[in-house]
């Protein structure tokens, strides 16, 4: 699993490296302050961080600082607790929003369930093509309609013909405009009500996905859907290309929800499920000898 962590974060390492060539044993705070700034995590949440601190730290000093982030309770919500089990997926457009519903498809696939996809982004003819290309690539079925016409029928038919068939997981795709504009909640407000009357209790979770790249816009993105149609938890992507792995540092200081996967590529199977001491570790092991 580190392996994949490292490979999520290299160019937050290499960030690293521009501050502490070499690894020690013991750092300055100022050095701890620095690493933290290079790799994108909030100055309030640095200050924050080094309260309390030493002026020289240790890797275990600095672990429990890090870790306190992600000290928070927060409701994780298991797949394997309803059949079927109905997420819906949200976020702006260019979150890369389409790809991580294929990489939950496949990881899914992986672990033995059966999957059925949901195009509920009727507002762009090409998120209606992409998915339906990923579900022929993946070989799951897909209930799709054309452009402009009512995602929440898709909803509907898409958990009825899971129920019908037997299918285990159901993953919906949502419009992804302006998380500002008034139609887009309206819609997502209609998706989740007529999830509940195909299924009872459905949608049983939603994901909002952030691009992990765009630094505080993401957390005023959070908000947003989360007062629209209350967020359940999140998927971060794009941190691999980035030198912002910090940047999980800061959302989850922000928002306190549980962070399901991080994404680390492109690939169906590059998705990983977050853990925070995993995260810690791989970001220590860049600045701490062993």
């Amino acid at each position: 699993m580190l392996g994949f962590l490292k490979k999520a974060f290299g160019k937050t390492e290499e960030a690293i490296k521009e501050v502490l060539p070499e690894k020690k044993k013991i750092i300055d705070k100022e050095e701890f302050e620095e690493v933290l700034l290079e790799a994108d995590v909030q100055y309030d949440l640095i200050e924050r961080l080094l309260e309390g601190l030493p002026d020289r730290i240790n890797r275990t000093q600095a672990y429990n600082s890090l870790i306190s982030v992600f000290q928070y309770r927060a409701e994780w919500i298991d797949p394997e607790s309803h059949t079927p089990f109905v997420e819906m997926i949200i976020g702006v457009n260019g979150a890369g929003k389409t790809t991580t519903i294929a990489k939950l498809a496949y990881r899914y696939l992986q672990e033995g369930h059966s999957v059925i996809l949901g195009a509920g982004d009727t507002f762009r003819a090409a998120a209606i093509e992409q998915l339906s290309r990923w579900a022929e690539r993946l070989g799951v079925p897909v209930v799709a309609t054309r452009q402009g016409h009512d995602p929440s029928a898709v909803v509907f038919d898409t958990i009825r013909s899971a129920m019908a068939k037997g299918i285990e997981r159901v993953i919906i795709d949502t419009a992804g405009r302006l998380h500002t504009q008034s139609n887009l909640a309206e819609e997502l407000k209609k998706m989740v009500r007529v999830a509940d009357k195909a299924l009872p209790g459905a949608p049983h979770r939603k994901l909002l996905i952030l691009d992990g790249t765009q630094g505080s816009s993401t957390i005023n993105q959070a908000r947003a859907f989360d007062e629209m149609v209350g967020i359940d938890g999140l998927i971060v992507t794009k941190l691999d290309g980035t030198a912002k792995g910090g940047a999980i540092l800061s959302i989850a200081d922000e928002l306190k929800m549980p962070i399901y996967f991080i994404g680390t590529g492109e690939r169906p199977e590059d998705l990983v499920p977050f853990r925070a001491d995993e995260y810690v570790h791989t970001i220590l092991d860049e600045i701490f000898v062993s």
